[in-house]
């Protein structure tokens, strides 16, 4: 999700079935002298994260059963147990089967309750980029977890991009790979744009002072604009609110009410420059796992016009490219979290990615 903030207007309200699966475990683990890719040091790190069930290995000591999702751009492991996502995979039966799977719900750098910019640091935090996430989150499963080998990886936007480059930095690492709304390029034309705007907007006002601002950021407003039009979707807003009156009326409560709900702002400007270098097209060749790359028709980060995919995916050995048309369930960039809309993708890339399991260890 590119902005946990801002998926209320544009999912499918939640179920109002109860959780039926087993209690989420809560933990941090601790990195010392953690070396970014700008050559930055910060002497302690946390990564927070949840898991669900329990590891399990075969006779030869691989785990088999473990599967990591990753967030979006301002979200958090947590956005996962939403009912529109968890009470479909999870339960018993369920696609990932929180009995059988090992579940992964990290909280990258720079967001929930990992290491961040508003932790005190501010501007003097480490510029992480897209690299660092992601090996961050390799120590977390491999060094943190004592994971040595993935059933599935997958992530929604940030997290989908996360995907790809887990493909070629740790190829032989998993059976199956699944990126839900990205592109496997360079940001660049609209996106990068819009990306520059939330930056801008926030280091361009006067009361920033180098990231140490003392009251709200008027600069807050127009980032909020912006994201707002990258991840909204024209056909529910239309949907939602049909007249002018009601459009008028959702506008001023999203972004005029007395208590905006808005990130920290040093947090969110971290957030959107951290994809700065992110370009997995040089790399896709060495992609070995199984890969579908599912994004929807009204996606207006990825809009399927561009052509990328069908570009790109031909250079994946294994990869498959998935576009979900607009329709009644479809949420835009939001489609990415609702597996009722492309679950069945995944039963698919599952069977397709199956390996010869060994029995148990005992």
């Amino acid at each position: 999700m590119l902005a946990r903030w801002l998926l209320v207007a544009v999912i499918l309200a939640p179920s109002a079935i109860a959780a039926n699966y087993p209690d989420p475990v809560q933990g941090d683990y601790i990195i010392h002298d953690y070396k970014f890719v700008t050559g930055q040091m910060l002497p302690e790190l946390r990564l927070h994260y949840q898991t669900l069930g329990t590891p399990i290995k075969d006779a030869a000591g691989t785990v088999r059963n473990a599967v990591i999702i990753m967030h979006g751009t301002g979200g958090t492991g947590a956005g996962f147990l939403s009912a529109r996502f968890a009470d479909i995979l999870f339960p018993p039966g369920g696609l990932l089967d929180a009995t059988r799977y090992f579940i992964i719900l990290p909280d990258a750098i720079g967001h929930g309750g990992s290491s961040k910019p508003s932790d005190g640091l501010h501007q003097n935090f480490p510029h992480y980029t897209y690299e660092d996430m992601v090996r961050l989150e390799y120590k977390l499963v491999t060094e943190g977890l004592g994971v040595n080998h993935m059933r599935l990886v997958m992530g929604t936007s940030m997290g989908a991009m996360h995907t790809w480059m887990w493909g070629y930095m740790y190829p032989d690492f998993m059976d199956a790979l699944m990126p839900l709304a990205s592109a496997p390029v360079e940001i660049g034309g609209r996106n990068r744009m819009m990306r520059e705007m939330i930056i801008q907007s926030i280091r361009s006002d006067p009361d920033f002072n180098a990231g140490d601002y003392t009251k709200p950021l008027k600069g807050m407003l127009g980032a909020e604009f912006a994201l707002f039009m990258m991840t909204s979707s024209p056909l529910q807003l239309l949907k939602q609110t049909p007249t002018g009156e009601q459009a008028d009326q959702a506008f001023a409560t999203r972004f005029l009410g007395p208590q905006p709900r808005w990130p920290d702002p040093n947090d969110m400007l971290y957030h959107f420059e951290s994809s700065r270098d992110y370009n997995p097209a040089p790399h896709l060749e060495q992609i070995r796992a199984p890969l579908y790359a599912v994004n929807s028709a009204d996606d207006q980060v990825n809009p399927p016009e561009l052509g990328i995919l069908e570009r790109e995916i031909k250079r994946v050995k294994r990869g498959k490219y998935v576009l979900i048309p607009v329709g009644d369930q479809t949420r835009g960039h939001g489609t990415h979290s609702l597996p009722a809309v492309w679950g069945h993708y995944l039963a698919d890339l599952l069977k397709e990615s199956q390996v010869k399991e060994e029995a148990p260890a005992k």
